[in-house]
């Protein structure tokens, strides 16, 4: 369980609410649409079925078209029949002569052979899946060589087509099982992506061939691309599309050594100058060209440069807003494996344990009623040769070691509700941002700090929340333009980050500026003596809320001080460590129970407003009334509950509001409640605008009003929301 800190200044959002939650509907409702599966598989079929016909019409050097038979052998087999029908199509478009024939053979072998396989259940041995098209390709290849006297002629030919189709059907096969419902594209493995890039650029070797005057458009397109990997994710993708749109688009003009070496070589010297951005790239990679286009001379040279010049151009003239979107697609992608899966494996195992720790819960639970049902029976049996007192203290220590072993019994679930909301916790977080860390880490590291731990979360809504932890305490931390360049460095605005020391540990907290901050004032009287028996306390939880907590132990004087500061204390410093408030109010309950032999009770008030959404969750446990003014209405709030300390299993009773800006939250002990709801409203109705002023306006008033009247003590805050004035400090 993490430890969140408390802060002075509220957080800042770059985005209003609603912008926030109008996102988040759409995202949730494009999450939420299901797609027939019948339609979605016959989508899937028919992209087969185009795919196939396109792979077979393009060929390498004119005479190879293995393609079409390889999409055929590694389909699935609801989509066999419609790859065949569509390479079948590919083959014939031309007319039906000898080759067209033969691959319409190997075809129909690839498909049987593929069909057969999976039947057998075996079709996930990648070895025999890819091995199909090559040899149906080599059986109907060496057949008709054989038939016309030519077989040690062509057999050079032969091989050289059954490695092209091997090699193709493995790419096919990885890009067609490629795990997109567990992973996103950009945290597939690197082998798995190259095979993508190498199907996907197989389908314009139909279109490789055609030119405009010494001008081939895919020649231009493959250019831009090149450059937009080399530019936005250095000289890996950069190489591997060179190579493979080389390849690809050079094998159908007889130019694929051209493209291959002066795309290759271009791309790697480019990736030397990515720091003079975009027109450094596009000139150094236009240098490059040039050369090979000299070499090439006559031989493709004129149509390399200029098919070339025309792909830099399209690269410089792309709109500034797509380039922003390209390169936050490649910079959130950098080798960073999916969130989720690790996410979710902790998420598991946490609730996993919290049902466990449920089930000892109960297991206790059955024992104590069991133990506690055979130890009265026999005080029962032995009450006869027992006098009346020590039949009477019997039957007190074993109401109380009773009492004590019910509590052990709500702690275990106690425990279970801890844990089921510390997986909620990491359920909610939408990404670990691992590169922010990696950048605050080093950022630390030219300051000589060194932390255990940094962790960047980032929720639902995008808001980020940073945790540094160190072995010990760090003066350095609190340097303001250290936290400025944490917010650098993240592309965030954070509020003030504070720092909490835990033993031998230190953590330091940063949470995103929300909309609003909350103006608090607060006053109180004591009845009896200096100690007041109600606890005043807010807390921030780090998670951009503000929660305000009155307890107000039972009685006067230093018992109910005692009560109060325990309950107000043991709920905030829970809260603060990540507790949720049913949990929390079950540890409070059960300490409060076996504090004393006395009868021990602290009532409990919580608001917890959500800065960026205004949203107050209001929580009482035996308190009185509060009151919500919104519009310059006046709302009141009463819930009946419990106090803590009590009974067993005792649980909020819970009420929810959504505070506009301007709008107030009032809360107060019985001490002044108990004058009646209309003196409240009438002394409401009258206050000043300083929410300090307010809040000392309704106890002088309250006090007035009980001059030479039994007093209790009193308590009142006064949260009034406002817009967060943000000072931007980078």
């Amino acid at each position: 369980m993490t430890l969140f800190l408390h802060t002075v200044q509220y957080n800042y959002y770059k985005l209003n609410h609603e912008d926030i939650v109008m996102t988040t509907q759409i995202k949730d409702r494009a999450k939420n649409i299901k797609i027939n599966p019948h339609i979605r598989s016959m989508g899937i079929s028919v992209l087969h079925l185009m795919a196939a016909f396109i792979l077979s019409i393009g060929s390498v050097s004119g005479e190879m078209k293995p393609f079409g038979v390889t999409l055929v052998a590694v389909s699935k087999s609801r989509n066999i029949i419609f790859s065949a029908v569509g390479a079948i199509l590919g083959y014939i478009i031309n007319g039906f002569d000898e080759q067209s024939g033969k691959y319409i053979a190997c075809v129909m072998i690839a498909g049987i052979m593929s069909f057969l396989f999976q039947k057998a259940d075996i079709q996930k041995i990648i070895a025999l899946k890819i091995s199909i098209s090559p040899i149906a390709i080599t059986v109907i290849n060496s057949i008709i060589a054989t038939k016309d006297n030519e077989f040690f002629d062509r057999l050079l030919m032969i091989c050289a087509e059954a490695v092209l189709s091997l090699g193709i059907s493995y790419c096919y096969y990885k890009s067609l099982n490629a795990n997109f419902k567990c992973l996103r594209f950009r945290a597939l493995p690197a082998g798995d992506m190259i095979c993508i890039a190498i199907s996907f650029s197989s389908l314009f070797l139909i279109l490789g061939n055609v030119k405009i005057l010494e001008l081939y458009p895919l020649w231009s397109l493959a250019v831009c691309l090149i450059l937009l990997s080399i530019r936005y994710d250095g000289a890996k993708w950069g190489v591997i599309l060179s190579l493979t749109l080389g390849f690809m688009l050079g094998a159908s003009t007889n130019n694929m050594a051209l493209l291959c070496s002066s795309f290759a070589f271009s791309a790697m010297t480019a990736s030397l100058f990515t720091s003079f951005a975009s027109l450094g790239i596009s000139i150094i990679f236009m240098l490059c060209v040039a050369f090979f286009s000299i070499s090439a001379g006559e031989n493709g040279g004129l149509a390399l440069f200029i098919s070339s010049l025309m792909g830099i151009g399209l690269f410089l003239l792309i709109p500034p807003v797509l380039c922003d979107r390209i390169e936050k697609y490649f910079d959130n992608g950098k080798e960073l494996t999916p969130d989720s899966t690790l996410r979710q494996s902790i998420v598991l195992k946490l609730r996993f344990a919290s049902t466990a720790m449920t089930a000892v819960s109960e297991s206790v639970e059955q024992v104590r009623e069991k133990i506690n049902d055979v130890t009265r029976r026999n005080n029962e049996t032995l009450k006869d040769n027992m006098t009346k007192e020590e039949y009477i203290t019997r039957e007190v220590i074993l109401e109380k070691t009773n009492q004590i072993r019910a509590v052990a019994s709500d702690q275990f679930y106690s425990i279970s509700s801890m844990l089921d909301d510390l997986a909620n916790e990491f359920n909610n977080a939408e990404i670990f941002d691992s590169v922010s860390s990696e950048k605050i880490r080093k950022l630390l590291a030219e300051h000589e700090i060194y932390p255990e731990n940094i962790s960047s979360i980032v929720d639902k809504y995008s808001r980020m929340r940073v945790e540094i932890l160190l072995k010990d305490n760090e003066q350095a931390l609190s340097d303001k333009t250290l936290q400025n360049e944490i917010g650098k460095v993240c592309n965030r605005y954070f509020d003030t980050g504070r720092i909490t020391d835990f033993k031998n540990e230190t953590m330091l907290s940063f949470t995103e500026k929300p909309n609003y901050m909350l103006a608090i004032g607060f006053a109180q009287h004591s009845a009896q003596g200096t100690l007041c028996g109600d606890t005043v306390k807010t807390v921030n939880d780090g998670k951009g809320h503000s929660i305000l907590i009155i307890s107000d132990g039972m009685g006067k004087g230093s018992r109910a001080a005692l009560d109060g500061a325990m309950g107000a204390g043991l709920i905030s410093r829970l809260i603060n460590a990540g507790f949720g408030f049913d949990s929390a109010l079950k540890i409070v309950n059960s300490a409060l129970l076996v504090k004393s032999n006395d009868e021990s009770l602290a009532t409990l008030d919580i608001a917890n407003i959500d800065l960026f959404t205004g949203k107050c969750e209001i929580f009482k446990a035996g308190a009185p009334a509060s009151y919500i003014i919104k519009n310059g209405n006046i709302t009141k709030c009463e819930l009946s509950s419990m106090p803590a300390g009590i009974l067993r299993g005792i649980e909020f009773a819970k009420r929810t509001a959504v505070l506009s800006l301007g709008d107030s939250i009032i809360m107060m002990s019985d001490g002044i409640t108990d004058l009646g709801e209309q003196w409240l409203k009438g002394v409401m109705s009258t206050m000043p605008y300083s929410v300090q002023e307010c809040a000392d306006y309704i106890l002088n008033c309250a006090l007035k009003e009980t001059e030479n009247k039994k007093r209790d003590d009193m308590s009142v805050i006064f949260a009034k929301l406002e817009r967060n004035h943000n000072e931007r400090d980078f």
